[in-house]
C-alpha cells in the first residue's frame, strides 16, 4: 500500500510538472518576449526556469519521495558542469541547484509537447552546426551562464562501463572555463532507465550530490586537440569512478 501511495504522489508531481511546462512554454514566454529585451531574455527566463523547478524538486522532497544529500556545495559561475546521470530529474535537480544554468539538450526534446518550446527559446541543442555550437556555448559561458552537460548523452545503469562524448572537453578547450564535476548517485533504481514513473520504492530514496574538484584547462599539458580532449575525459572518467 505505501509502494502504491507512493507512485502515485511520483505520478502527481510529473502531471503538475507537465502542467506547468506547457504554461511556461505557451503562455509566459511568448508574454515575457513582448516586453523583455532580447539580450535580457534568456538571463529572465533562467531564472524564472531556476525557481519552478526548485519547487518541483521541493515537491519530490516535501511529499518524502527523495532526500537530496549535497556535499561540498557552492554555487558556480561561468563554469561547464559535467554531471552522472542515473535518473529522469537529474536536470531538474541541478537546474534548482545551479542558479544561471543552462543545458545541453538532445535535439528530439524540442518535439516535446510538454518541454520543447522551453528547449527551444532558453537552451542549447546537440543539433545544430558545430561551429554554432561553440559560438553559442563560449558566448553563455562568457556572460556568465553555467552549461550543464551529461556526457553519456543517457541515463546510465549502475555497473555499466561509462562511455563519455567528448563535447565537455572541446567546449572547455574552447572557451577556458573551468569543468565542475558532479556525481550524482541514487540508492534506489527510481526513475532510471526501463524504470516506470510510479515505481518510488517502499521508503525515501536518497540521491547523493557531491561537488568534485574543479577541472582547469591549465591543468593539462599543451598538446593537439585531440590528445587534449582525451585526457580531459580521462580525468573526468576516473573522477566520476572514483
Amino acid at each position: 500500500m505505501i509502494r502504491f501511495y507512493r507512485g502515485l504522489l511520483t505520478v502527481l508531481v510529473f502531471i503538475i510538472f507537465g502542467i506547468g511546462s506547457l504554461i511556461l512554454g505557451f503562455i509566459y514566454i511568448p508574454l515575457a518576449s513582448l516586453f523583455i529585451k532580447k539580450n535580457e531574455k534568456r538571463h529572465h527566463l533562467v531564472n524564472v526556469i531556476h525557481k519552478l523547478w526548485k519547487i518541483y524538486v521541493g515537491f519530490f522532497v516535501n511529499l518524502g519521495l527523495i532526500k537530496i544529500n549535497i556535499e561540498n556545495y557552492y554555487e558556480p559561475k561561468g563554469v561547464i558542469i559535467v554531471a552522472t546521470h542515473p535518473t529522469l530529474i537529474d536536470i531538474l535537480i541541478l537546474i534548482a541547484l545551479f542558479p544561471d544554468s543552462l543545458c545541453l539538450a538532445k535535439q528530439k526534446l524540442m518535439n516535446n509537447f510538454f518541454i520543447g518550446k522551453i528547449i527551444r527559446d532558453v537552451y542549447i541543442t546537440n543539433d545544430i552546426d558545430i561551429d554554432d555550437f561553440k559560438q553559442e556555448a563560449v558566448k553563455a559561458l562568457q556572460d556568465g551562464f553555467n552549461i550543464i552537460i551529461f556526457p553519456t548523452g543517457t541515463r546510465t545503469v549502475k555497473g555499466e562501463k561509462l562511455k563519455l562524448h567528448k563535447s565537455f572537453a572541446m567546449l572547455q578547450i574552447e572557451s577556458g572555463a573551468d569543468i565542475l564535476p558532479v556525481k550524482i548517485d541514487c540508492d534506489y533504481p527510481f526513475l532510471q532507465k526501463g524504470k516506470p514513473i510510479y515505481d518510488a520504492a517502499d521508503r525515501l530514496i536518497n540521491y547523493n550530490i557531491k561537488l568534485l574538484n574543479p577541472v582547469k584547462l591549465a591543468d593539462f599539458s599543451k598538446e593537439s586537440d585531440i590528445k587534449l580532449r582525451k585526457a580531459i575525459s580521462d580525468k573526468i572518467k576516473f573522477d566520476f569512478s572514483d
